[in-house]
């Protein structure tokens, strides 16, 4: 399609914010979806929820409110909107439908999977129940429907550690993040029985390649998220969720940063971060993608 004069007038706001992630020839094949699909949304009173791991013409072109799970849920329930449309992976667009389950929500790609979501059943969950009988069971958001609905309450990497302390108890099954299972249990003086489940993004870290770009780059902040190994957790100087990294950065304005965490996301932080040099490990999810 044709970058026209109504089109490049429409996006040209958009495209002065973003040129520094976005090479100007790329742009001009994203410029006419962007303005087709902003213009179709209002015609449909359709909202457009992203995840902070979205690449950056979506996150800052066409999102209403880009956010983490936990926020996203949380802007799904609030919306007037008549149309949901979920830029994220299959367990986003069931948790909206949870949250709201008038609305119409839309996944652009219903293959859009997570390998933690994937990683448990409901059946898997009754199991552990017979196992541990009365104990509680905290699932992470990134579960499907049929896992949340065996959990006694779910949670996000946000509030995974306030969650767990809430329930005041000294036991609890917590699933399927093995990774964010540990780090909760690090944080708390509860006793986590965990699931082997693991994000195939997160568990490609090491603390190998972090003690090495400490030594590369002098007096680099680095934030990962709790999804990352335990060794990564100990060798960072700050871990949180991915809104919790957004503010760290917003924060401290460090001289470099290093985000350890999904690949788009330092590109979408940057953006609004000018003055913070990025160090980009880049591993993708291939799922939030499609």
């Amino acid at each position: 399609m044709e970058v026209n004069a109504e089109i490049k007038k429409a996006t040209d706001p958009i495209y002065q914010k973003v040129s520094k992630a976005i090479p100007e020839i790329e742009w001009a094949i994203h410029a006419p979806y962007i303005y087709k699909i902003n213009k179709l949304k209002k015609e449909k009173n359709a909202v457009i929820l992203a995840h902070n791991y979205q690449t950056p013409e979506i996150y800052h072109g066409i999102s209403d409110f880009s956010a983490d799970s936990l926020a996203l849920a949380v802007e799904a329930a609030k919306t007037k909107a008549d149309i949901i449309v979920m830029c994220g992976v299959h367990f986003m667009a069931e948790t909206a439908k949870l949250m709201s389950p008038e609305k119409k929500i839309l996944l652009p790609d219903m293959s859009a999977g997570c390998s933690l979501s994937s990683s448990i059943t409901g059946e898997d969950v009754r199991n552990l129940k017979k196992k541990y009988p009365g104990v509680p069971v905290v699932s992470y958001v990134n579960t499907s429907a049929e896992v949340k609905a065996e959990t006694d309450v779910c949670c996000t990497s946000a509030n995974a550690v306030k969650i767990v302390q809430s329930l005041g108890v000294k036991k609890v099954i917590f699933l399927p993040d093995d990774f964010l299972a540990k780090y909760v249990a690090s944080q708390t003086d509860v006793e986590i029985i965990s699931w082997k489940g693991t994000c195939e993004v997160h568990e490609q870290f090491n603390d190998e390649e972090i003690n090495e770009i400490r030594k590369s780059n002098p007096g680099i902040k680095i934030i990962a998220h709790p999804e990352c190994p335990p060794d990564v957790i100990r060798a960072s100087d700050f871990a949180g969720s991915t809104s919790g990294m957004i503010k760290y950065v917003k924060d401290n304005q460090p001289e470099k940063v290093m985000m350890v965490t999904e690949c788009s996301m330092s590109d979408n932080v940057q953006i609004d971060n000018p003055n913070v040099k990025f160090i980009r490990p880049c591993n993708l999810c291939p799922h939030m993608k499609k």
